[in-house]
């Protein structure tokens, strides 16, 4: 539902397979404090601030891409 939300919007994002890749689930762990559900979605902001979502919270992600519906 996330991937298609963000496909829907015009929105570019990186996927990462955490099952599949060792360092994308390092860096989750890191990223969520240890936390493994998906989706987790960090949202870096242009000054270099990063948001993080866990699940798919749309009402958070249009909070922090200021989409408007």
């Amino acid at each position: 539902m996330l991937k298609k939300y963000l496909d829907e919007k015009s929105i570019k994002y990186e996927e990462k397979l955490v099952d599949q890749d060792d360092a994308a689930k390092e860096e989750m762990m890191k990223e969520s404090g240890g936390f493994l559900g998906i989706p987790f979605t960090v949202i870096t902001k242009d000054g270099g601030a990063k948001e993080t979502v866990v699940g798919f919270d749309k009402k958070r992600i249009n909070d922090i891409l200021q989409i408007n519906e």
